[in-house]
């Protein structure tokens, strides 16, 4: 592969389809698995400690917690125990770990249809609370 479509790769998901293509995707999702969510998760691009997940793209069932679906991924990415991450909807809002994935997706799906949700360390997590604070 060359290092210009390497580069592609890397970019997220909404860059990568347009908005027509993602809506149609979303719609045949929803029409094919009706108690299912389709939920993009990526990686914060300023994130360094945390792997890359194998895929981006989940179909979630409507009943799962914020708690059960991050312990999913977290064994996607094979953390150890010591390890902690922290998954945000649409790059700034943390969700209660008690709400269901469909009240996290009624509140906060993009115009698209998918929810959008970033996972980044504790340490990128502060250095996006220090940097955007302006203090």
């Amino acid at each position: 592969m060359a290092p210009s479509e390497r580069s592609l790769d890397c970019r997220p998901f909404k860059e990568r389809r347009s908005l027509a293509l993602r809506r149609s995707e979303v719609t045949n999702i929803r029409s094919k698995y009706p108690n299912k969510l389709p939920v993009i998760v990526e990686r914060y691009l300023k994130e360094r400690s945390l792997p890359h997940l194998d895929k981006s793209k989940y179909l979630v069932p409507l009943e799962l917690n914020l708690c059960q679906f991050m312990i999913i991924i977290r064994s996607r990415m094979s953390l150890t125990s010591s390890q902690v991450f922290y998954m945000m909807v649409n790059d700034r809002s943390l969700a209660s770990m008690s709400l269901t994935m469909a009240e996290i997706y009624t509140e906060f799906k993009e115009e698209d249809g998918f929810l959008y949700m970033t996972y980044a360390s504790q340490e990128m997590f502060g250095r996006l609370v220090l940097g955007e604070g302006g203090s």
